[in-house]
C-alpha cells in the first residue's frame, strides 16, 4: 500500500493524489480541523477548481473553488499541490503530484 487515500485528475488531466498522512495533517486540531467534513469538497476543488502557479516555487500550485456550505464566513476551499516527479519500478520518470495541505478561506 502506498498510503494514497485517493487520486483524481484536474482540469488539465494532471493526476493528483492525497495521502492518508497528509489528510491526518490537514484535519489535526492545530491545523485545519474544519476540513474534516469537507473531503469531497477538496476532491472537487482539485477536479474542477481554478489553479494558479506560485510565483516563488514553480512546482507549487494553489487550487481554489467556491462553495456555499462552508463553516463560518468561509467561501472557498484552497488546496496546495506540489508537482514533482519520481522514477517508477521500470525506471521511467512519472508524475508525482500530491496535496500538501488544504483549508477553508473567505475570499471576497
Amino acid at each position: 500500500m502506498d498510503g494514497k487515500r485517493w487520486t483524481t485528475r484536474d482540469r488539465d488531466d494532471n493526476e493528483i493524489y492525497l495521502t492518508e498522512e497528509r489528510w491526518q495533517h490537514i484535519i489535526e486540531p492545530i491545523n485545519h480541523p474544519e476540513m474534516l467534513d469537507y473531503e469531497k469538497h477538496l476532491r472537487e476543488t482539485i477536479r474542477i477548481g481554478d489553479r494558479k502557479q506560485d510565483a516563488l516555487n514553480p512546482r507549487k500550485y494553489r487550487y481554489r473553488k467556491s462553495f456555499a456550505d462552508l463553516v463560518e464566513d468561509n467561501t472557498h476551499i484552497v488546496a496546495i499541490v506540489l508537482f514533482r516527479f519520481r522514477v517508477n519500478e521500470t525506471g521511467e520518470i512519472t508524475a508525482n503530484n500530491y496535496i500538501v495541505t488544504a483549508y477553508q478561506k473567505e475570499i471576497g
